[in-house]
Parts: C-alpha cells; sequence; structure tokens
C-alpha cells in the first residue's frame, strides 16, 4: 500500500484495467492503483467544480454519514464533504447527509498542534492516514489538511516545501523537521512542539524529544532519527 483514498477524495483515472485503476490525487499528485469497486466516476463538470473550491474536510475521528434510504457509511476524520452545504454533501445525483465537526478554512497555526494530539498512540501504518494506522509523512499531511493547508504526500516531498530555517531555536510549533537515513535521503517526517519536543509516527505516533542531532527516544534511551532540515511552511 502506498497511500489511501478517504471518503470524498476526487482523482484522475490515468489507466483502467478491469479491476484496478491507476489514478492520480488532486489534492498531492499522488499515483497508484484503486480496486475499481472503490470509486464512482463523476463528470468531467463537477471534478473541475471540485478542483476550484476550499475542500471542506471532517473533523471527528470516526463518524458517518448518511445516504440514500438512510444508509451509514463509515467515514474516518480527514475525509472530504463534496459540494457541502452544512448538512449535505454530494456526489453526482447522490446526497449524503452529515452533522458532526467540519472544517472549510484555515487555522491558526497554534491549531496544528492541538490537532496533532488526537492522534496520540495510533499505530504506525506504512501508507496510512488515518487514525487506524499511518506513516510519518501521513500523519503531517492529515494534520495539516484539518487546518487548512496542503502537504504532498511523502516526507522527501514534503521537504520541498516551505522555508529553510538554520536552527531549531529559529522554529515554532507547527513546524516540521525533516530526517534523513545513511544515504542521506530524507526518510521521516515530524511536527516541532515547544520546548524541544516532537510528535511523529515511529512505532505509533508518540512525543519525543528534539535536539541538533536529531529525535532522542528516551524509553530506548538513544537517538533514532538524524536531523536533517527544519522547515516553516505557514
Amino acid at each position: 500500500m502506498l497511500s489511501q483514498v478517504l471518503f470524498g477524495e476526487h482523482f484522475k483515472v490515468l489507466e483502467q484495467r478491469k479491476d484496478w485503476s491507476k489514478v492520480r490525487l488532486f489534492s498531492d499528485g499522488y499515483e497508484g492503483f484503486i480496486d475499481n469497486k472503490q470509486y464512482v466516476e463523476i463528470t468531467e463538470e463537477l471534478y473541475t467544480k471540485l478542483t476550484s473550491e476550499t475542500p471542506c474536510v471532517t473533523g471527528e475521528l470516526i463518524d458517518f454519514i448518511c445516504g440514500e434510504n438512510n444508509q451509514l457509511i463509515t467515514i474516518p476524520i480527514g475525509s472530504q464533504l463534496p459540494l457541502f452545504d452544512g448538512s449535505h454533501c454530494y456526489i453526482q445525483s447522490d446526497a449524503y447527509s452529515y452533522d458532526g465537526l467540519s472544517y472549510n478554512s484555515p487555522l491558526p497555526k497554534d491549531e496544528l498542534i492541538q490537532k496533532s494530539f488526537q492522534f496520540l498512540n495510533s499505530p504506525y501504518l506504512w501508507g496510512g492516514k488515518t487514525p487506524f494506522g499511518m506513516d510519518c509523512s501521513g500523519f503531517t499531511q492529515l494534520v495539516y489538511k484539518l487546518c487548512g493547508y496542503n502537504l504532498l504526500r511523502e516526507a522527501k516531498q514534503q521537504a520541498t516545501q516551505g522555508e529553510v530555517l538554520s536552527f531549531i531555536e529559529e522554529s515554532e510549533p507547527g513546524d516540521l523537521a525533516f530526517f534523513d537515513n545513511q544515504e542521506g535521503v530524507i526518510t521521516h517526517v515530524g511536527i516541532i512542539m515547544k520546548d524541544n519536543y516532537i510528535i511523529h509516527a515511529y512505532g505509533k505516533v508518540r512525543i519525543d524529544r528534539l535536539d541538533h542531532s536529531g529525535i532522542y527516544n528516551a524509553d530506548i534511551k538513544r537517538h533514532t532519527h538524524k536531523l536533517r532540515v527544519i522547515k516553516k511552511i505557514i
């Protein structure tokens, strides 16, 4: 699994096969294969309309939308509500009611840390971006998405965004710290907190110490990641 497509996210079909289609997500440009049973085709007109609107995303860790005949569909936090009017979202001719928490405008930067806390102890899952399992960049992408900001999918891609900071002391809570491997490839990312702490997905979403060398894990009493660069995204 490379990534996940949550309810309401739209994408272009690049190649269609009998059971699988290769798609490119609009939100981050990420490409992969999706089961043909798990998506519905929309018109080009609707795709263009969704592309131009500010996404409205769900804010409950887990919730339901109600479709035809009062059928409930489970959706995780960060799902999108296409053409949401405050009570219903629409996909083609189908309407789905939703009365939970949602966001559709940028939130203050200090909300990034508050949003990240709700994912503490979520298990690590390669390619995941929900509370039931997420990788390091899926975690940062989801937190930023909830606050109204768009990040790319992988850590090395996210590292191309924003403004470089020279020292940890220049950073603010909500900035991103990136870490590389022995080959110099950026493979990890976390969200900087105050007082030299960092929240990141490593085995689970956890809080560790951050210093000029990297991430220090107090449980195993050693550094687990080597600091490469700090970026201010907003």
